[in-house]
C-alpha cells in the first residue's frame, strides 16, 4: 500500500505536470524563457520561490486559516492568466532593457506562486485526508515537494529546448524569448476567454 507523503507526493507532481492544468506549465515556461542551460541555478531558485508562495497559500488554506468565497476565488481565476501575461511581458520589456533584476523576479515569482496556490488550495483542501495535524503537515510537505520536483521536470525540459535552439539551430535568444513569450501569453488569453 502507498504511503501517504508518498500519495501527496504524486499528487502534486501530477498537478504540476496534468496537461489539463496547462496554466501552471505556461507560467513556469514564461519564467523560463529568458534563462540558458547555464543559468540552472538561477532558473531553480527562481522555481524555488514560486514554490514557496505556492506552498504558503496551500498551507494557510490546508489549514483552514484563510478561506475564500466563491466571488474571491473567481477574482484568483481570472489572475492566474494576468501572472503569466505579466511574466511573458517582463521578458520582453528585459530584452529592450538589456538587464534582469534577479531579486526583484525572485519576489515577483515568490508573489505569483501566493496567487497560483490560492487558485489550487480549495481543490487541495477538499482532496485531504482528515486526521491530525502532523498528518496535515506531512501531507502539505509531500504534495509541495512534488510540485517542486513537478516543476523542475518542465525546467529541465525547457533549458535543454533552449540549449539545443540556441546553439543547434543557431536562433538569437531574443528572438527565442519573444517566440515563447508570444505562446505564453496567447495561452494567457485563452485562460481568460474561455
Amino acid at each position: 500500500m502507498e504511503s501517504l507523503f508518498s500519495f501527496y507526493f504524486r499528487f502534486g507532481f501530477d498537478h504540476i505536470l496534468d496537461p489539463q492544468g496547462f496554466d501552471h506549465i505556461a507560467y513556469v515556461v514564461a519564467l523560463c524563457a529568458v534563462f540558458r542551460l547555464s543559468d540552472w541555478r538561477k532558473t531553480a531558485l527562481l522555481v524555488t520561490a514560486f514554490t514557496v508562495g505556492h506552498s504558503l497559500t496551500l498551507a494557510l488554506v490546508g489549514l483552514g486559516i484563510v478561506q475564500l468565497t466563491p466571488q474571491q476565488k473567481n477574482w484568483v481565476e481570472m489572475l492566474i492568466p494576468i501572472t503569466i501575461i505579466a511574466t511573458a511581458l517582463l521578458n520582453i520589456i528585459s530584452l529592450s532593457r538589456g538587464q534582469k533584476n534577479f531579486g526583484g523576479t525572485y519576489l515577483l515569482t515568490a508573489f505569483f506562486g501566493l496567487i497560483h496556490g490560492l487558485g489550487f488550495s480549495t481543490f487541495f483542501r477538499s482532496s485531504l485526508m482528515p486526521g491530525e495535524t502532523g498528518e496535515l503537515i506531512q501531507q502539505l510537505l509531500a504534495f509541495n515537494i512534488g510540485v517542486e520536483a513537478g516543476q523542475l521536470v518542465i525546467v529541465t525540459a525547457v533549458l535543454i529546448l533552449s540549449f539545443l535552439v540556441l546553439n543547434i539551430l543557431k536562433i538569437k535568444q531574443a528572438h527565442w524569448i519573444r517566440f515563447v513569450s508570444a505562446i505564453a501569453i496567447l495561452t494567457a488569453l485563452y485562460l481568460l476567454l474561455k
